[in-house]
């Protein structure tokens, strides 16, 4: 009879957490930023939540359409959908009034997301079931929301730090997110991160071939995931212009392909390979005593520099023209 009872309670106890909707460990309980970079007119989003890789559900975007965040009692559907209807030319407040008349799941008054489209418009919006505290803000480029929170404190950090914070909408992004979290974040803990960035235009412009997205990183599980995703960040980065510096030298637009070469080695400090390029660049683009410092440091980081320069000289046509300096081979190479 005790035993009954017991299992009687546990059963009245499980079946009162469903009656609200899904255990708190189901929900995908985030605060998250979307945003467009009017200078780039890149989008991304940025999100962290207590959730097993909130990066595989809550992110969505495509160059030239949009960007959106689907959180809280999630419908994933919410993502591809949008930027479907974006794609047909609705705005992203008529997009949010389609995402909710459209929605015939259960649990659609704790849906929470927003969207930035590729035109400037912003929507953000928290439904009245939405897990406690829920709550989104908006500026003129950007959406900041979550749930499951310690309270408006987050979303507003997020904000703030999103519209002080100075460089690319990737930095932006990040140091906006590290503030939701400094503000207390999912007030569960820390679990999962995520950033998604797409391209300006259609026109591709991430790393390799025909890639429409800039970057794609995410931490899935980790009690605390923000070293790793600025460890990630910056190798993302550090390899997206490496990629730009040499498809610019390729097409013989040097300086160009200098400055490129200059943020890859602003986040990659320590490859050789950043600095080597960075050095023919600079000692090309007229900065002799800047290429020196360069190769200096490649020879550093490479002990075997001279098979490193041998190659890059042989690959890339462009540097050959140093091969005419003996003055300077003999700085750079004096073992030769």
């Amino acid at each position: 009879m005790k035993i009954f009872v017991l299992l009687t309670l546990a059963l009245l106890t499980s079946l009162s957490l469903f009656a609200g909707g899904p255990p708190l460990d189901r929900l995908v309980a985030t605060f998250s930023i979307v945003a467009r970079d009017p200078a780039t007119e890149q989008m991304g989003i940025a999100v962290a939540s207590r959730y097993f890789s909130v990066g595989a559900v809550v992110p969505w975007a495509e160059a030239g359409v949009g960007a959106v965040a689907t959180q809280a009692n999630v419908n994933v559907g919410y993502g591809p959908r949008a930027l479907e209807l974006l794609r047909q030319g609705l705005t992203a407040q008529q997009v949010a009034d389609r995402l909710l008349a459209e929605d015939k799941f259960p649990g659609k008054d704790g849906r929470q997301f927003a969207i930035v489209d590729a035109k400037g418009g912003v929507v953000t919006y928290t439904g009245p079931n939405a897990p406690k505290w829920a709550g989104g803000l908006k500026g003129a480029t950007w959406a900041a929301q979550g749930n499951i929170l310690v309270g408006p404190e987050v979303p507003e950090a997020m904000g703030k730090v999103f519209e002080t914070t100075r460089g690319e909408l990737a930095e932006k992004l990040y140091a906006a997110l590290k503030a939701g979290d400094a503000a207390g974040g999912d007030k569960r803990g820390r679990q999962s991160a995520s950033i998604l960035i797409v391209c300006g235009g259609r026109e591709p412009c991430g790393r390799n071939t025909n890639n429409p997205r800039w970057l794609y990183i995410n931490v899935d599980d980790n009690p605390d995931p923000f070293p790793e995703l600025r460890r990630l960040l910056d190798s993302a980065l550090a390899y997206n212009y490496g990629d730009q510096a040499y498809k610019l030298v390729q097409q013989k637009k040097l300086p160009q392909a200098h400055a490129a070469a200059e943020k890859d080695v602003r986040y990659a400090p320590n490859s050789a390979d950043s600095h080597m390029m960075l050095g023919f660049l600079s000692y090309l683009t007229g900065n002799k005593t800047a290429a020196l410092e360069e190769f200096e440091k490649a020879r550093k980081l490479n002990p075997k520099f001279r098979e490193q320069w041998d190659a890059s000289v042989n690959y890339f046509t462009a540097f050959r023209a140093i091969l005419d300096d003996k003055e300077f081979l003999k700085k750079v190479l004096p073992e030769k």
